[in-house]
């Protein structure tokens, strides 16, 4: 039904995608009606459909309906008082990072993408969107770096969401995940999966095979965007 949730502005895509059964929490579909997907896209005749685009540097910006699956997934594991922390590996132009703050308004959200022009537009991106930006909990952090390795400087993370898919899972992410904790990661190279990660409150680790997917892959930054 994904292709038939596009809609003519972003609360339209949002009230299509609920009513084809592709949004289920009304928590979720409050948060995307916040954040206008047009601020985070090339093109804005395709802001409001529910499909992937490409955003430069060899990078795209998942479908509508994936971005939900994710947040649905991890939704559970946000702290009770919603000032834990949250990673956003592979953020892109933001738009994820962005729908991640306004969920948790309290939280401390960090997106790490690897190619620095990547970082910079997503912060455009968030400003022209009204995101708070800074270290801190209420506040967005942008980072350029290899998301494979995660932050540990700003670890742990209640939550961890991978927005490119990686060979096999980084044990990184995992060791960075709190007590409890929950990932959401497509895994594979060519045959994708997403991956449910749990981490238990006394450290126990249990990986959870949840569908197949097609995701650009999580992968070296020269590889991704060769330097000229």
């Amino acid at each position: 039904m994904a292709w038939q949730s596009g809609g003519r502005t972003n609360n339209e895509l949002i009230t299509n995608m609920e009513r084809n059964g592709l949004i289920h929490s009304a928590q979720v579909a409050e948060a995307m009606r916040k954040v206008d997907r047009a601020n985070y896209v090339f093109h804005m005749r395709d802001a409001y459909e529910d499909s992937p685009q490409r955003i430069g540097y060899g990078a795209t910006i998942s479908a509508p309906h994936m971005h939900a699956h994710a947040v649905e997934n991890l939704l559970s594991y946000l702290p009770e008082d919603g000032a834990g922390s949250i990673l956003d590996v592979g953020s892109g132009s933001g738009y994820l990072t962005a729908v991640f703050h306004r969920i948790a308004p309290r939280a401390s959200v960090i997106g790490v993408d690897h190619i620095q022009g990547l970082v910079d537009m997503s912060l455009e991106n968030l400003r022209k969107d009204g995101v708070p930006l800074g270290s801190g909990n209420g506040k967005v952090q942008i980072i350029c770096g290899d998301g494979r390795q995660g932050s540990p400087e700003h670890a742990p993370f209640a939550i961890i969401h991978v927005g490119a898919a990686a060979p096999e899972i980084p044990v990184a992410l995992i060791d960075q995940l709190a007590k409890p904790g929950r990932m959401f990661i497509p895994v594979g190279e060519h045959s994708q999966d997403i991956w449910q990660i749990d981490k238990s409150e006394t450290g126990q680790v249990t990986q959870t095979k949840l569908f197949g997917v097609r995701y650009v892959p999580l992968t070296d930054a020269a590889k991704q965007w060769p330097p000229t």
